[in-house]
């Protein structure tokens, strides 16, 4: 095992990309992606707007509030905690791959990627909060904290709580703690699936068991949203939907993608940075002889050919042959 550690190492040194760290290409790394970052801080601009954009307020009679008196109740996930478990833990494992690795290109990536999966699913899930104005399960209580309930001739509340309290009772739907989970932790879960190779089709069930991990937790934190009486179930549902089919498969995986090969492909525990530098040192065949620097694993069949990268689609390629005769592919034969 150290043996091939040692081998790796002097392979990429070799190649010059043993030594890309945040010091040698880290202000350089930066420049490059520069307009991200640009793009990323007017997401914040316009996140923090719509934070402090009033949402709709949804006319709500009489009629409606047998579903809407349930107790005002405390967060059992306090917001403030949403961005250490989303971001943060997430960053403590990129920086831990990056201390074994030295590799400035993943651990840029990966922070990238994944605040950019975080913000664009805050910005997706604000603008619908605030365009839907659904009221809470507990707004009863926000608009009447007397318990005397008051109605216009239309019959309309005339609510007399604390006015930030109401606000926030006109944001049930989406789920805001469940999309933010699954942005987070579902990019963490992805890139985990990278890195332990867990699709390398040799049965290491363990493998899976630690990339499920951030999952349940994520659906933990959606699940505490009903029992804390802050979202309806079909709330939470459509904020996990959100984030696990609109952005953990479209947004957060598109950003993934823009970064890292797909989990199950045999080069989804690199950034593309690393597999471009082969290719544009020519060293496409020294680097069969390398391994994944993160479990030792032989990389023979891990760099493909720069021709069978071209006939691919998110690492799925197509076995063809091309001195098959057609008849013989429309026949069954070879």
């Amino acid at each position: 095992m150290q043996y091939k550690m040692r081998e790796v190492q002097m392979r990429e040194f070799q190649l010059g990309y043993g030594v890309r760290t945040v010091r040698s290409h880290g202000a350089s790394l930066a420049k490059t992606h520069m307009h991200d970052w640009l793009i990323l801080l007017l997401l914040v601009v316009i996140e923090f707007i719509l934070y402090l954009t009033p949402p709709f307020y949804r006319y709500v009679g009489k009629d409606m509030m047998t579903d809407l008196k349930y107790p005002l109740l405390d967060n059992t996930v306090p917001v403030w905690t949403v961005p250490i478990y989303a971001v943060l833990l997430p960053v403590v494992i990129f920086l831990l791959v990056y201390f074994r690795r030295r590799d400035i290109y993943d651990l840029h990536h990966a922070i990238l990627g994944l605040l950019f999966s975080i913000l664009v699913t805050a910005v997706i899930t604000d603008a619908i909060k605030n365009a839907v104005g659904r009221p809470r399960p507990d707004f009863f209580w926000r608009c009447f904290p007397d318990g005397k309930d008051v109605y216009d001739q239309l019959g309309n509340v005339i609510c007399n709580g604390e006015e930030s309290v109401i606000r926030e009772g006109h944001k049930s739907f989406p789920s805001g703690h469940t999309s933010w989970s699954f942005a987070g932790l579902g990019f963490l879960s992805l890139y985990l699936s990278g890195k332990l190779q867990a699709f390398d089709r040799e049965g290491h069930v363990a493998k899976l068991c630690i990339v499920f991990l951030p999952l349940l937790a994520a659906s933990l934190v959606a699940i505490s949203r009903v029992d804390d009486y802050w979202h309806h179930w079909q709330d939470v549902f459509a904020g996990g939907l959100l984030e696990a089919s609109f952005a953990g498969l479209v947004v957060a995986t598109f950003c993934y993608l823009q970064f890292f090969p797909p989990p199950y492909h045999p080069q989804g525990w690199g950034p593309y940075a690393y597999f471009r530098e082969l290719e544009e040192s020519g060293a496409y065949s020294q680097a069969a002889a390398t391994v994944n620097p993160l479990n030792a694993e032989p990389l023979d069949s891990h760099v493909e050919s720069k021709e069978d990268d071209n006939d691919g689609f998110l690492g799925m390629h197509l076995a063809r042959d091309s001195t098959m005769p057609l008849e013989d592919v429309e026949s069954g034969r070879r």
